[in-house]
């Protein structure tokens, strides 16, 4: 699956456990961390967790596994590292704090919307 594909599948089931502003930050050519990165905001402990699970399940199904993941102990902040791909998983509260969004400020952003919700 192409990196850009594999990140919209991964924003796709983040919004399918109710993730909201989701954002997904291209960074090609801008780092060697990672080609993009997915932001997404949740409202509980509960919901990062299981945003994350269903992030984390649903790519093992189909043979995708996770090469790190990190934050499950405290649910402030979940990261999952998919290589060229790594999600962040952010209580409101400490998304608005680490804005990753400002720090990557030159990275061109895909705001991805529920076509539910637009509807």
């Amino acid at each position: 699956m192409e990196t850009k594909e594999f990140s919209k599948r991964i924003a796709e089931l983040i919004l399918s456990k109710k993730g909201y502003d989701v954002h997904i930050l291209d960074l090609q050519g801008l780092s060697s961390i990672a080609d993009y990165f997915i932001i997404c905001s949740a409202d509980s402990d509960m919901q990062v967790k299981a945003i994350a699970d269903e992030v984390d399940d649903k790519l093992r199904d189909v043979g995708i596994k996770c090469h790190f993941k990190e934050g499950y102990n405290t649910l402030n902040w979940v990261i999952l590292d998919y290589f060229d791909v790594i999600v962040h998983v952010f209580k409101k509260d400490a998304r608005e704090f680490y804005n990753l969004e400002k720090l990557w400020g030159d990275a061109p952003i895909e705001i991805v919307h529920d076509e539910l919700e637009d509807k």
